[in-house]
């Protein structure tokens, strides 16, 4: 048996694995994680494009949430921008 740093034991990498392959031919598993793709949803999307201003919205409240403090805007100056 290997061990973990805090001193569990934890399954021979083998035996996990055998169970994960064994796990991963499951029909019920496969149809769950069907089901959840299906139905995932994604709050910045309106009409098959990214609502822009709901992102901000989110990020303006989430960061008062977080007691983050705004950035003062910094104008970028670049005549030559590469990724």
């Amino acid at each position: 048996m290997t061990t973990v740093s805090n001193g569990a034991q934890n399954e021979p990498e083998g035996a996990a694995m055998s169970e994960l392959l064994r796990l991963a031919g499951s029909a019920s598993l496969r149809a769950d994680l069907e089901w959840i793709a299906s139905h995932r949803h994604n709050p910045f999307v309106k009409n098959n494009r990214i609502d822009v201003d709901t992102y901000i919205e989110f990020l303006t409240q989430y960061n008062e949430f977080i007691n983050h403090r705004p950035k003062p805007f910094v104008k970028m100056i670049d005549r030559e921008m590469k990724l």
